[in-house]
């Protein structure tokens, strides 16, 4: 039986350069919004805290100090 991989999580290990899957999926889930990023358009991560974050402006304020958000 085939399985698909549709609409499915991945988890990711997130390195500086890019990242391994850990379990197949399609998309991920931004570490701050929820929002469904697809693989192919994943660019912002962090590989301190192991996440992922939709924009590069989500991933600043991932960053900032709690008085700076």
């Amino acid at each position: 039986m085939l399985m698909s991989n549709r609409n499915k999580v991945a988890k990711l290990y997130y390195m500086p350069n890019g990242f391994r899957p850990l379990s197949s999926g399609d998309h991920v889930l931004c570490a701050i919004t929820s929002e469904q990023i697809p693989l192919d358009e994943l660019r912002y991560w962090s590989v301190e805290k192991q996440e992922a974050y939709a924009t590069a402006q989500i991933s600043v304020q991932a960053h900032l100090p709690e008085e700076e958000k």
